[in-house]
């Protein structure tokens, strides 16, 4: 336990697993320097906490606090029934947040919010505390969002896809992306209408953050340096601190339990067993994270596409994966049987372990940022099928900016899924294999002592210090 006179850090995600589970990185990151640091999750989160048994135990320095997300218990919460929380958080949270932060013994030197809390930086600046925010997205998709106004003024919003021609047209509004992103690779949000309440709400998140005195970021300098460069013209200070999952295994203080620890839900470990028993870089690894949603007809089209490879593969199909209401539905005899002979199916997996195995060659994926990043830095290429928020932009650096993937984005049918899948899993695209071991490297080599991210995390720890100090010795003037 940190002593009272140590800073004292709020951090406060967004009540999602992809969310939560950097910043809960970090979280222990700042506990394992010394710092008091306060976790506010959801009551409905918080529940699932107390829920897993071994969660807490692997973070002993985190106090664990919680404030109502403003839906009701038997929300669902996934899937698009999470678009709810943005609307929800951002008319429920600021008063309850603004009396837990008042009323804590051990007065904040600083919050760390996500960037869609944004409501998080009102609070402090009212109770004269510093504020930090924390994007969990990519530094190029963080920059997107911050020229989402220049993009409808363009013309570019909104993207239509039924009918439209011009999908693959390069934008040219955005600095530094002039020559990369085309109309389809914006994110998703962009294929709404301008006055679509969810577009509007990232706008005014997004111009938001402005107002905080620094920007975190969960990547890396050596991948992104030419977009983090630009973000300083919005940010005086960036914070590029990631691999986070990979710092915290870097760390000299790191406990020796599983690496996945910040994940809300139960893993099926016996996935460990099966791929021990594969052949090296032989397994396909799939998975549409805790939010995307399919269809039946387009789980059947991965499922035939996988099982017509010829390719083992492990599927992570969450319980909730399938938003039809019938589920799956019967199962062709075929499927069943190609599973059975070269795949393995499970709920849930525990995925930095999974990509970190030596039988892992590649990896079928929606494109969150954090699998994105847990497979750059595992060295396993990837095949990108993004569908929400910014995961068609995670797309597109991928396979062009950083060339560590195919792109298969806005495709859903077998046949191509079964052409991609054996050309990843083949080595066909020897430029992918090349950067892939290469940028792998670089991340590894970004969180050890001396490298970019360890000296950013440094950073960040002395500032959050030095702020500590300041607000004591102004106090101390009073």
């Amino acid at each position: 336990m940190a002593p009272m006179d140590a800073p004292h850090v709020v951090i406060l995600p967004f009540p999602a697993q992809g969310h939560i589970k950097p910043m809960l990185k970090l979280a222990e990151l700042l506990s394992q320097a010394g710092f008091t640091v306060s976790f506010v999750n959801s009551d409905h989160n918080h529940h699932r906490i107390d829920q897993t048994a071994a969660f807490r135990r692997h973070f002993p320095g985190i106090k664990f606090l919680s404030i109502p997300d403003g839906l009701p218990p038997d929300h669902r919460r996934t899937g698009l029934a999470a678009l709810d929380l943005f609307f929800s958080t951002t008319t429920f949270c600021k008063p309850i947040f603004k009396n837990l932060i008042a009323s804590m013994s051990h007065a904040p030197s600083c919050i760390i919010s996500d960037g869609i809390m944004s409501f998080a930086i009102d609070v402090a600046e009212e109770l004269g505390i510093p504020a930090i925010t924390f994007r969990t997205y990519s530094a190029t998709c963080t920059w997107t969002y911050f020229h989402l106004h220049k993009l409808i003024q363009e013309g570019e919003i909104p993207v239509l896809i039924e009918g439209s021609e011009d999908m693959d047209r390069l934008i040219s509004c955005i600095p530094g992306l002039e020559n990369i992103m085309r109309r389809r690779d914006l994110p998703s949000i962009c294929r709404l209408d301008p006055q679509n309440q969810i577009l509007q709400f990232y706008m005014t998140q997004t111009s938001k953050m402005r107002k905080a005195s620094a920007l975190i970021l969960n990547t890396f300098e050596e991948l992104e340096a030419p977009i983090i460069s630009l973000l300083h013209s919005i940010f005086p200070t960036v914070y590029a601190i990631g691999p986070l999952h990979t710092a915290l295994k870097s760390s000299a203080v790191h406990n020796s339990g599983p690496y996945n620890s910040s994940s809300l839900m139960p893993f099926d470990e016996s996935c460990m067993e099966w791929l021990n028993s594969q052949n090296l870089k032989s397994v396909l690894y799939v998975s549409f994270g805790t939010v995307v949603s399919l269809s039946r007809d387009q789980l059947m089209e991965f499922w035939y596409g996988l099982v017509n490879s010829d390719k083992p593969f492990l599927w992570a199909v969450r319980p909730d994966l399938i938003w039809d209401e019938n589920g799956p539905g019967e199962v062709p005899e075929e499927l069943k049987m190609g599973t059975k002979k070269r795949g393995r199916i499970v709920g849930w997996a525990p995925q930095e372990d999974v990509l970190a195995h030596n039988a892992i060659g590649g990896f079928l994926t929606h494109s969150g940022w954090n699998s994105t990043l847990e497979s750059i830095t595992a060295g396993k290429p990837m095949i990108c099928w993004p569908i929400l928020a910014d995961q068609q932009v995670n797309g597109r650096c991928v396979s062009e900016m950083w060339k560590v993937g195919l792109d298969m984005k806005d495709v859903c049918d077998r046949s191509t899924v079964e052409k991609m899948v054996r050309g990843l899993m083949e080595g066909r695209h020897e430029e992918v294999t090349k950067s892939t071991n290469e940028i792998a490297r670089l991340a590894q080599d970004s969180v050890r002592e001396g490298g970019s991210s360890h000296r950013n995390i440094n950073k960040l720890i002395e500032d959050i210090k030095l702020l500590h100090a300041t607000n004591n010795a102004s106090k101390g003037n009073k």
